[in-house]
């Protein structure tokens, strides 16, 4: 395997809800390319320290940072972090939570804090993570001319409606608009774009079930979607980092389905 290019070398990133999943795979092929880091998480301590030490031994500078994006305090405090570098050049707002809830059509499976918890992290929080960081992220673009480049870590629930429950994909369908928004917002000096992921197997789906359950619903997800693969963390972090970099230094606004084909062509079950 040829050595990754090291074309982010120098610049900053704040990755949040990077201690598992899709969130640490972001952060280390950032970390592959160069980028020193900030690695968030809420309660997942041991998971966040080894996603700093995997940031680490790819050359990077990683420290963890935990702190909860649904609070303001949360946001600010990963914003102090970050300001040790005196700019940011990407903000990936990744953290995200779930209320599962699969039958969309069992209306009482859901409260009212259901819904306000899921919106407090998957919307609040990356609008305030945003409001937050704006200093930072616009000193990026003073000191390097360059846009500094937001990420939203969005879902295939938010594009059709389906996923792990009516709140999430709410959620999600929320942030998808918010994109729009900031983007236009915050041009020329910051880029806001969106991934929107579909299957992914995390500990999101293994942590429900048994890895006989979990085998067979992967199997399914291959099966249901055109590419005819389930895609793993690795997969979505490879498309996800192409609006971090150069490559994509004229798209903002830009909310990319990631997943395999499903929205041709889904199994209800298998949204993240």
């Amino acid at each position: 395997m040829s050595e990754t290019v090291k074309d982010l070398a120098g610049r900053t990133a704040l990755v949040t809800g990077s201690a598992t999943g899709l969130g640490a795979s972001i952060a280390l092929r950032l970390a592959e390319r160069g980028a020193d880091l900030i690695i968030n998480c809420s309660r997942s301590v041991a998971d966040g320290e080894a996603s700093v030490a995997a940031c680490q031994s790819a050359g990077a500078q990683a420290r963890l940072v935990v702190a909860d994006v649904s609070t303001d305090a949360g946001c600010k405090a990963l914003a102090e972090a970050a300001s040790q570098w005196g700019r940011l050049d990407m903000l990936v707002n990744n953290a995200g939570i779930t209320r599962h809830a699969r039958n969309h059509a069992d209306l009482d499976a859901l409260s009212r804090d259901d819904f306000l918890d899921t919106y407090a992290v998957n919307v609040a929080g990356p609008f305030m993570m945003v409001q937050a960081c704006k200093e930072l992220l616009v000193e990026s673009h003073r000191q390097t001319g360059r846009a500094a480049s937001v990420l939203n870590v969005s879902s295939i629930a938010g594009v059709t409606g389906i996923g792990s429950s009516v709140a999430y994909a709410a959620t999600k369908g929320a942030l998808n608009t918010m994109t729009l928004s900031l983007a236009r917002a915050l041009a020329p000096v910051i880029r806001v774009n969106a991934v929107c992921p579909g299957f992914i197997g995390t500990r999101w789906f293994k942590d429900e079930m048994s890895a006989e359950q979990y085998a067979q619903v992967e199997k399914g997800v291959a099966a249901s979607v055109p590419l005819q693969v389930a895609s793993g963390p690795d997969d979505i972090a490879d498309s996800a980092v192409f609006f971090l970099t150069d490559a994509s230094r004229h798209v903002t606004g830009e909310t990319l389905l990631v997943d395999a084909g499903m929205h041709l062509g889904y199994a209800p079950l298998t949204a993240r």
